[in-house]
């Protein structure tokens, strides 16, 4: 999975009047969990775009005083308003420790079924994968060169070796309905011969 380097400085204080300090400053408070104490910091704002506003899912490595720890993000939170970050949580990553992430569903090929008319429907965006850092896919791909009309792809029909997909096994991930353009066409047809 692809890793993108921040850097970070330790915080002394922590409150309000600390973290509004910060964000003038153009940062944001952070915090670093997982680790063997929780690690208070300030990351610039600007170097948090490539990590939050993608729909890639990626690690961070963060450089605290010389010292890099690699991590994901845990959670965001943004003002109601103005959209504006005001809080991110990193979980830290170790090897041998399994981690469960939001990995984006990639659709690969074309339906047989979409090529006849019918309409494409995604029903989930993301999955929740479980692995170690190390076996974490950037995305699940999903091969839709045997959906015909009326089909569908489900969780189960997912193969994973170095991970596991923790959705329910019966969800459907995306499958092909029949238009109301072929719904119309097969109805004439079906008059036509009678």
């Amino acid at each position: 999975m692809k890793t993108i380097a921040i850097s970070g400085s330790p915080r002394e204080n922590v409150g309000k009047r600390d973290a509004k300090e910060l964000r003038y400053e153009g940062k944001v408070p952070a915090v670093l969990y997982g680790g063997k104490e929780q690690q208070h910091l300030a990351v610039v704002i600007a170097d948090l775009r490539d990590v939050i506003y993608t729909p890639e899912v990626n690690f961070v490595e963060i450089n605290v005083n010389g010292v890099k720890t690699k991590a994901i993000v845990k959670d965001t939170q943004f003002h109601p308003l103005t959209d504006v970050l005001l809080h991110i949580d990193f979980l830290q990553l170790f090897d041998e420790k399994e981690i469960v992430m939001e990995i984006p569903v990639k659709l690969t090929g074309t339906s047989p079924g979409v090529k006849m008319g019918g309409k494409l429907i995604q029903k989930l965006r993301k999955l929740r994968v479980k692995a170690l850092p190390a076996n974490m896919p950037q995305n699940v791909e999903v091969s839709l060169e045997k959906l015909e009309v009326g089909s569908l792809f489900r969780v189960r029909d997912l193969k994973g070796d170095k991970y596991v997909i923790t959705n329910t096994p019966e969800d459907t991930i995306v499958s092909v309905a029949m238009s109301r353009a072929l719904k119309q066409a097969e109805t004439e047809a079906a008059k036509g011969k009678k």
